[in-house]
């Protein structure tokens, strides 16, 4: 499975674009979308510059790098996207060792993966209330019910 549109516009709706490398809440150099690594293995660094066009080549690097370390989940494409925008956030090893990812190996469904979500919203930080918003439109996207789109529709 790859990540949808809708993936590639809630990451970017939340990381922003930022064309200047600079300092995340996490002290991690990062441009773009929130990117901290380059193509050829190189980290990001302060004083770096990059393109819109250079920005969206990376994001999709990046994602597809970080889906490729995920197991096979059994979900719908929406749950998909909504786990490659939290995991583009958070990164695919606090996924794999969360509860969230037990739950959805579990029974995809369960109602309480919604709870899981808003657990990681670092309470009491400056950005709080983006990573609640942001958290919220992760797991509303997760239980929006999935339905194929007939491609030879005619």
């Amino acid at each position: 499975m790859t990540p949808s549109p809708k993936a590639i516009k809630l990451i970017k709706k939340y990381e922003g674009f930022r064309s200047d490398s600079y300092l995340c809440p996490a002290s991690v150099a990062t441009i773009g979308f929130g990117s901290t690594m380059w193509p050829d293995g190189k980290k990001v660094k302060l004083g770096q510059r990059i393109s819109m066009e250079e920005a969206d080549k990376l994001l999709m690097w990046e994602l597809t790098n970080k889906i490729k370390a995920l197991p096979k989940l059994s979900v719908n494409q929406n749950m998909f996207d909504s786990i490659c925008s939290f995991i583009y956030n958070c990164g695919v090893g606090a996924f794999l060792r969360s509860t969230m990812y037990k739950k959805i190996n579990v029974n995809p469904f369960d109602p309480t993966i919604r709870d899981e979500f808003m657990r990681w919203i670092n309470k009491g930080s400056a950005f709080e209330n983006g990573m609640r918003k942001r958290r919220k439109e992760e797991a509303d996207l997760y239980f929006t019910p999935y339905e194929q789109e007939s491609q030879d529709a005619t």
